[in-house]
């Protein structure tokens, strides 16, 4: 008789058969379909010269805006700006967020890097002692939804769309409002999904972590400026080499799913940005939902939200493409603010947060409070922006 152990190991083969099975069908399945719409031969060129495109004229102007936003953020935290908004913004954290005043500490931090920061948070215990647990597990939804905020901001501000002369920086500013309140919904519906099932925190919670964020100031003034403007460009450096994969392989993807040929009576030529129209396609059976939400007046806006699920630096490089085509404005620059932060590539990053923290089990829970979030996040700064545009 076979062992329980063989049977196992058995089960598990065939399991794996059975995926990989899957996965081929669905991989041939959906290149097929391209290929065979577009050509094999225009299918790869387009693949490769998309890829390019993105890298040279988005993924370096975006890798320059964290240099710069990554300086700043350091320079904030070595100067004492960040310790002085946690305080300003401290009274705010319990009435919104149902959060103690030091977690206005996570959200600036997270604003100025990225998701991963609020996980050094957690695990510091003069940190985490302020937080029952339910409250601590929820900072992965209220970090989130702040992720890469400078930077998504300062990338939407500074936007220039031909025949639009209207400053960028208050539809982001309403982005970042909208953000705001996806935040809120997002953190106190985790915190509803998982009160009262949650044990109490113990000493022994988060043993081995070593990772800090560390507030020490050493030096003269000159010397700290030249070390904070230095470390943290480097930090923007590597923040966007991060973002190199999920702009180059998300974005190619997504756009070949997005946009046409560049000429319709041409028809296919291996250029940039080509592809089929598949999600402009569905999401027109059900336009009248986003419309509706979020004011979206073209179907293949719905691909930066898609995007932001997976990866916002990526999101943000579908920006330019549909500035070329026209089909953008401030009502879409607030709302693709709103979603691009309260969203920043929860689905990368949740679970490998909950899993760090020991909760991997209520990734579900999390992704849902989210996903919810982040479509109020989009509805409030569509319908804000057309309020403020009424009295302008």
């Amino acid at each position: 008789m076979k062992s329980i152990k063989s049977i196992k190991e058995s089960n598990f083969l065939r399991e794996r058969q059975y995926e990989a099975i899957g996965f081929l069908v669905m991989f041939f399945g959906v290149f097929g379909y391209i290929g065979h719409e577009m050509g094999v031969a225009n299918m790869l060129n387009t693949i490769m010269n998309t890829a390019w495109d993105l890298l040279m004229n988005t993924v370096f102007y975006i890798m320059g805006i964290t240099v710069l936003s990554g300086a700043l953020g350091r320079l904030l935290i070595e100067f004492g700006v960040v310790r002085l908004l946690e305080k300003i913004l401290a009274p705010l954290m319990r009435p919104l967020f149902n959060l103690p005043g030091v977690a206005s500490l996570a959200g600036v931090l997270t604003f100025l890097s990225d998701n991963p920061a609020i996980i050094s948070l957690a695990h510091d215990k003069n940190f985490s002692k302020y937080f029952k647990k339910f409250e601590l597990i929820s900072l992965t939804n209220f970090g989130t939804a702040f992720g890469m905020g400078l930077i998504v901001m300062t990338f939407m501000s500074t936007l220039q769309i031909p025949g639009n002369d209207e400053n960028m920086f208050i539809p982001a500013l309403i982005g970042l409002f909208g953000a705001l309140i996806g935040a809120i919904v997002s953190t106190r519906l985790m915190q509803y999904f998982i009160k009262g099932k949650i044990k109490p925190s113990t000493d022994e919670d988060f043993e081995g972590a070593n990772e800090k964020i560390s507030f020490k100031s050493e030096g003269g003034a000159f010397i700290r400026f030249l070390n904070a403007i230095l470390d943290g460009g480097k930090s923007g450096v590597n923040l966007g080499l991060a973002i190199i994969p999920g702009v180059l392989i998300i974005s190619t993807f997504i756009m070949m799913l997005t946009f046409g040929p560049k000429d319709a009576v041409i028809g296919y030529q291996g250029l940039a940005y080509e592809g089929v129209t598949i999600l402009p396609d569905m999401a027109g059976k059900v336009w009248w939902i986003f419309e509706g939400l979020f004011g979206f007046e073209h179907p293949e806006l719905i691909a930066f939200p898609i995007t932001s699920l997976g990866a916002v630096g990526a999101a943000l490089s579908l920006v330019k493409a549909f500035i070329t085509q026209g089909i953008v404005d401030g009502n879409v620059i607030a709302v693709f603010t709103a979603m691009g932060m309260c969203w920043s590539g929860y689905l990368s990053t949740h679970t490998a947060m909950l899993d760090t923290l020991g909760y991997r089990e209520l990734t579900t829970k999390a992704l849902m409070s989210h996903t919810v979030g982040g479509v109020i996040a989009g509805t409030c700064a569509h319908y804000m922006y057309v309020l403020i545009m009424m009295f302008i």
